[in-house]
């Protein structure tokens, strides 16, 4: 299968193109950026051919991959899709429920294959224990946290500014979500949403199984406090999340492989773009909420 990839950032850099590089089933056929220079750096890196015209690269492969802001991910998406082009895609889907429907609306036109990429979905230690989990009865309440120190000196996402705008919610959200969801079902009611300092975000969801959810989540707390957990308890004890030790080009070379056999076998992944749009539309309810009890914008 012929890929290319949209996006030239950190994400693009660390994550995308190594993977669809060294997979030995994808021939990377391209990159195209907003920034013509950085296309033209990362696709000499990779030994890859830049273009200049979105198009131009979307009517050259068989699929893209997306490493892109998520307002700019979701115009792109349902533009990719209706080129023919099967989608690995980065969470959030995107940031409004409109945008979210015309990708899924897009894919669902054109059968396209879909992959939302939730890192923690793809992590094999990961998606194991979800399995296990998931066959449980009686689980009665999750506990996730998800917490990060993005905006500092270290991190190559200091300066991404749909993360400043958007915060934690958006960024680290989706994959707390990515976890419980499956686990313990969809979500039938945000019940609670409150900010807490900086940009973290306290949420209590309830599931269709019946259990509940509280979710912390965090792009500013301090380097260490930083961290992942989840915790699940039921009638049969508690289960925790195990820790991974796996890098994220394994996990994109992973989504990569789900996305190939979505496009060979015509079944949907577990994470599709339907998937990713059910997970922005939760979102938009918390996020509701919180602009209810007040700004509590993200600062970094």
């Amino acid at each position: 299968m012929r890929i290319g990839l949209l996006g030239t950032g950190p994400w693009a850099r660390m994550a995308h193109a190594p993977a669809l590089g060294a997979h030995p089933e994808l021939d990377f056929a391209g990159v195209w950026g907003r920034r013509p220079e950085a296309a033209e750096a990362l696709a000499a890196e990779h030994g890859t051919r830049a273009y200049a015209d979105v198009d131009a690269l979307l009517a050259d492969v068989d699929a893209v991959a997306v490493a892109l802001p998520p307002a700019v991910q979701a115009e792109l998406a349902a533009r990719a899709a209706r080129a023919g082009c099967h989608l690995l895609l980065d969470k959030p889907l995107a940031t409004t429920v409109e945008q979210g429907r015309a990708v899924v609306e897009a894919v669902r036109e054109t059968k396209v294959a879909s992959v939302v990429f939730f890192t923690s979905r793809f992590l094999t230690a990961t998606e194991a224990w979800i399995g296990e989990q998931a066959g449980v009865e009686g689980w009665f309440t999750a506990r996730a946290e998800w917490l990060g120190s993005v905006f500092t000196e270290n991190s190559p996402f200091a300066d991404s500014p749909w993360r400043q705008e958007k915060g934690a919610l958006w960024d680290v959200g989706p994959h707390a979500l990515s976890v419980l969801l499956p686990v313990l079902g969809d979500v039938r009611e945000v019940a609670a949403a409150a900010h807490g300092p900086g940009d973290t975000v306290h949420l209590v969801l309830r599931h269709t199984g019946g259990a509940s959810s509280t979710l912390t989540l965090s792009l500013t707390a301090p380097p260490a406090a930083a961290g992942v957990g989840l915790e699940l308890r039921g009638a049969g004890g508690v289960a925790r999340l195990p820790e991974s030790s796996e890098g994220v080009e394994a996990a994109v070379l992973r989504a990569a492989d789900g996305l190939l056999a979505a496009a060979r076998t015509g079944q949907a992944h577990p994470c599709d773009a339907a998937f990713g749009l059910r997970v922005t539309e939760i979102l938009v309810a918390a996020e509701a909420l919180l602009d209810a009890a007040g700004t509590g914008a993200p600062t970094a």
